[in-house]
């Protein structure tokens, strides 16, 4: 039970940092986000509000007492980090391996939150 706690928390620890990073660069890094949208096709006036959701998704992720909107906040990372994966893989800017770790990290936390919410039940 230790071990699946550690690797819990490591991954969603990791997965936190990769997020706040991202969040972090649409909020201070406006002009260069915008221009990735750009690329991307998608409208500009998203880059803040889904900063937020990003952010609101980590707290959603990181308490205990939201069981449903956990599992919410997890399925709406799951297909994020699918769309980002071919988004930055069609413009081609090598972005998408970023993604692809953030998939990883997110499969790895929700099989052991399962894991060790189910040993606490």
């Amino acid at each position: 039970m230790k071990t699946n706690k550690i690797v819990y928390y490591v991954s969603t620890g990791l997965l936190t940092l990769l997020l706040l990073f991202s969040a972090g660069m649409y909020f201070f890094n406006y002009e260069e986000v915008s221009e990735m949208f750009i690329n991307f096709g998608y409208p500009t006036y998203l880059i803040y509000p889904y900063a937020v959701l990003k952010l609101l998704g980590l707290i959603a992720l990181w308490n205990p007492n939201f069981k449903v909107l956990k599992e919410w906040a997890y399925a709406a990372f799951f297909f994020a980090f699918i769309l980002a994966f071919f988004a930055h893989y069609m413009i081609g800017d090598g972005e998408h391996i970023s993604a692809l770790v953030a998939m990883v990290l997110l499969i790895i936390s929700y099989i052991f939150n399962k894991k060790i919410t189910k040993l606490d039940d």
